[in-house]
């Protein structure tokens, strides 16, 4: 796998490799509407409850749609973990350590 899109609205994602190949997961919960304006702050919230354990990964989900997260990308090549809203704009870029 060289890159990985998580998408927020109904937790599916989109796995791809060499040459093309793809593969999509089916989805993990109910539809989420995503937010149509952003809200950074309170995006890196929800973020970082859940990564103190303080949130499931539902609860998370919710609170990013809310917060206007469309997706997030992890990018094995680059080490990266970036979070894009529904227009294309990356809301946060991580690298992986």
């Amino acid at each position: 796998m060289d890159k990985c899109d998580s998408f927020i609205s109904d937790g599916h994602s989109e796995y791809f490799g060499k040459d093309g190949h793809k593969v999509i997961s089916s989805s993990a919960h109910e539809e989420l509407k995503i937010a149509e304006i952003t809200d950074r702050e309170d995006f890196i919230k929800h973020l970082n409850l859940h990564n103190q354990r303080k949130t499931s990964y539902l609860e998370m989900s919710r609170g990013l749609a809310n917060s206007g997260v469309e997706k997030w990308t992890f990018d094995t090549n680059k080490m990266t973990m970036t979070y894009y809203d529904k227009g294309g704009n990356v809301m946060l870029l991580e690298e992986i350590k």
